[in-house]
């Protein structure tokens, strides 16, 4: 019996990054439909390295990194040599206007050390701040044109001074809107405008606080119809691996800082929120995944490990 298969008419583009040492998209079907198309390159998973210490951070995601957490480099590197993962995102939050406020002259080292440190791509995301991160980014940018990176968010605030950084230094851009597809198609056809060429660009649908029991179905439906739009209608504006940096908001949510013996051990509690986000987001589509805990890492690589044999 023949099984009936859907016939697409597009594909993924794939964005080579790290100088073309990892390439990630290139899919000609929907996510782990490999009866159906290819997936070249699985999903790749990023771990958080953030510029300054994180103390606020629950127990279950302080422990790991006790040891590293007051030095980027040695908690990128032991990231990546420990638990394995094939990408650094090295966050900015000492950048955050309402915070620390640092000036990119105090980021640039962490930034350098990180790069330097690892022998995989990294990302460097800014504070989210549009205007402060207008001010950064291309700095940063400057300041490491040896090793490409990948550099984000650029929103339709400030997509000109990021974009223009990217296309001056090579490095690839996160075009980052707000879950909704037309939004995302029109910043991608501005920065093409501006110069950045289709091989340096990554979409962020930014799924904000979307997780697990919160409000999950919606971020799905936007990257499904991305998908659907790119595969199935030729939308070569939306044909883009996806990026999803989500850890930081499955580990605020109330259902993990909760003190409640009857919703279980709440070490477990928040791996598994982080695991299960995870999971959803990339049978969605998501081609890069920013996590935070190891045992949620582990968890992850091991289904799409499963789904891609």
């Amino acid at each position: 019996m023949d099984i009936p298969k859907i016939k697409y008419s597009g594909r993924i583009k794939e964005i080579s990054v790290a100088g073309g040492a990892v390439t990630v998209g290139g899919e000609t079907s929907y996510p782990f439909h490999l009866f159906e198309g290819e997936m070249p390159h699985r999903p790749m998973i990023a771990m958080e390295v953030f510029d300054s210490p994180q103390d606020e951070w629950p127990q279950a995601c302080l422990e790991p990194f006790t040891d590293v957490m007051r030095s980027p480099s040695a908690w990128a590197k032991k990231c990546v040599e420990k638990f394995g993962v094939e990408m650094i995102c090295l966050q900015l939050a000492g950048a955050d206007p309402n915070g620390l406020n640092r000036a990119a002259g105090e980021l640039i080292p962490a930034v350098k050390e990180v790069a330097a440190s690892v022998n995989v791509p990294v990302i460097v995301w800014g504070c989210e701040n549009d205007d402060k991160d207008a001010e950064v980014l291309p700095k940063v940018a400057e300041s490491i044109q040896d090793k490409k990176i990948i550099i984000g968010p650029a929103t339709d605030k400030n997509y000109k001074k990021v974009g223009a950084a990217c296309i001056a230094y090579g490095h690839t851009v996160v075009a980052s809107t707000p879950i909704d597809i037309n939004l995302a198609k029109q910043l991608n056809i501005l920065l093409g405008d501006l110069g950045v060429p289709d091989s340096q660009i990554i979409i962020d649908l930014n799924i904000g606080g979307c997780t697990i029991g919160y409000g999950l179905e919606y971020t799905y439906s936007v990257m499904e119809r991305q998908k659907q739009a790119a595969l199935s209608q030729q939308d070569e504006k939306l044909q883009f691996p996806v990026l999803c940096n989500f850890a930081r908001d499955v580990w605020k949510k109330r259902e993990i800082t909760l003190d409640d013996e009857k919703l279980g051990d709440k070490k477990k509690r928040g791996i598994l929120f982080e695991a299960m986000t995870g999971c959803m987001l990339a049978i969605a589509g998501a081609d890069i995944l920013v996590m935070r805990h190891p045992e949620a890492v582990r968890l992850l690589k091991n289904m799409i490990n499963n789904l891609t044999k």
